[in-house]
């Protein structure tokens, strides 16, 4: 066995303090890999020091899930309107919410979901205590009339059930703040309300009996009457002036075509049976035939007479024909037009058609000459009767304004339930959420994450301060 002996170190091997300092705080050369057990052990103690509360914290924290819930304010007012018995018209508005800087709604209902009394109902909902139930959180958007509150629980299900035990006993609480608010304001006014009737009705009973009398509800009906009267004056007289009109332009037609309205009608008719015209076509071709016979043989010719024959048979059916659709005779039937074709018959329908015209609107004017007559009779009744009756109006309007006003302050309130405290309408329910809220475990990993990173950083400038530091002072000082 041997022993290796060594020589003794001298000052110059010996690594001085200064020199230390100096690797220390400007540090070694890129490829000095005599560093690198040292940076190792750093990254693994910060690796750790890192890790290790986020991985406590993710294994120890109870999960715990979050519901949120919206509501919203409108921001319209509300207006009301009645009318009274004629007398005139009651209205009610109430603000929007949001007109007074003074109070802000938005502020009153944030204070009252976060009210003992709402988390109590709220937890005895849920056989819950206050303490186990929590509070809800509330916030307010800025700038708009939104309130979103959150609850949470240790389940999806328990958080969406809070915040709907939270919302029902607000809505419940809102229900009765606006019941309580609408009795105290209409117990103030019940009781004025039965001696203001008490003095109307004395002057309603003296009204009534006249109504009843004379059939005259107002003097509205009295005045519609009137005008109504007035109208059918103005009808009346536009009728009249239509009937003389289409009077006068029937007349010019017939005589134009030189034939009786009732012959027209009679023409058109007959005219309008084929067998009527068949007979009268027969007819007309024996004429033919006759007149060719004349032109060549005498008038005792055989030819001549069997044409004669014919044409006279032919005109017989025809005549025997039209006797039996029209019920006239023959001599009556004598004065017929027997060519309504053409224009002509145009003209005879429309003779038809004036008359019928005619007839109508002479029937409307004398109906309206009756209803004219028996209106006139009736305004004459009514006129002392509407007279009565407005000055009996107008003394109950003074007794009665007293008392509709107050009918109308109690009715008015009822219509403003919003008065004071403001709707509000869920404008989103309750969520069920479908991952923790509490640990954020994608927060953790990142913000480990993002720790790691910068840490490595470190110790990459570390690694290369040497390089980074001579490289500065060389751009400083000018030195090549």
């Amino acid at each position: 066995m041997t022993t290796a002996i060594h020589p003794p170190l001298t000052n110059l091997d010996a690594p001085t303090v200064k020199g230390r300092l100096k690797r220390a705080i400007i540090g070694g050369k890129l490829a000095d890999l005599g560093r690198l057990p040292r940076y190792i052990a750093f990254a693994l103690l910060g690796g750790a020091a890192i890790w290790g509360p986020i991985t406590g914290y993710l294994k120890a924290a109870p999960l715990t899930y979050k519901s949120t819930t919206s509501l919203i304010l409108p921001g319209s007012g509300a207006s009301a309107s009645m009318n009274l018995n004629g007398i005139g018209q009651a209205s009610s508005y109430a603000n929007s919410a949001f007109a007074s800087n003074a109070v802000s709604p938005t502020e009153t209902y944030k204070r009252l979901l976060d009210a003992d009394r709402i988390v109590d109902a709220a937890a005895d909902s849920l056989d819950l205590s206050r303490a186990d139930l929590g509070r809800p959180r509330v916030n307010l958007v800025d700038q708009t009339s939104l309130i979103h509150f959150e609850t949470t629980g240790g389940s999806p299900a328990e958080a969406q059930a809070r915040g709907d035990a939270i919302l029902a006993a607000f809505f419940a609480e809102l229900d009765a703040l606006r019941a309580d608010e609408q009795q105290t304001r209409e117990d103030s006014s019940l009781g004025a309300i039965q001696d203001y009737r008490d003095s109307v009705a004395s002057t309603r009973i003296d009204i009534e009996d006249l109504q009843a009398s004379t059939g005259l509800l107002s003097v509205a009906q009295y005045d519609a009457l009137l005008a109504q009267h007035t109208i059918l004056e103005a009808e009346l007289r536009n009728q009249q002036a239509i009937v003389f009109e289409q009077e006068a332009a029937l007349n010019a037609l017939a005589v134009s075509l030189g034939i009786d309205v009732s012959l027209a009608a009679v023409t058109l008719k007959l005219f309008a049976d084929n067998e009527y015209r068949q007979l009268i076509d027969q007819a007309a071709d024996h004429a033919a035939d006759l007149a060719d016979a004349l032109s060549q043989y005498g008038t005792s010719h055989p030819k001549v007479q069997d044409a004669g024959r014919a044409k006279a048979q032919a005109d017989g059916a025809a005549t025997a024909r039209a006797v039996g659709l029209t019920g006239l005779s023959a001599a009556q039937l004598a004065g017929l037009d027997v060519a309504p074709n053409g224009e002509r018959a145009a003209l005879l329908a429309e003779l038809v058609g004036m008359h019928a015209k005619y007839m109508g609107a002479k029937e409307q004017f004398d109906a309206m000459v009756a209803q004219n007559t028996a209106q006139s009779a009736r305004l004459d009744e009514m006129a002392s009767a509407a007279a009565l009756l407005q000055d009996l109006q107008r003394d109950f309007s003074v007794a009665e304004a007293v008392f509709a006003s107050a009918i109308a302050r109690t009715q008015t309130t009822k219509s403003d339930v919003y008065a004071s405290y403001p709707l509000v309408q869920v404008l989103e329910n309750p969520s069920l959420p479908d991952a923790p809220s509490s640990p954020n475990r994608k927060l953790a990993i990142a913000a480990g994450g993002a720790a790691t990173f910068m840490m490595i950083i470190g110790l990459l400038l570390g690694w290369t301060r040497s390089a980074i530091i001579t490289t500065l002072i060389k751009k400083t000082t000018g030195v090549a």
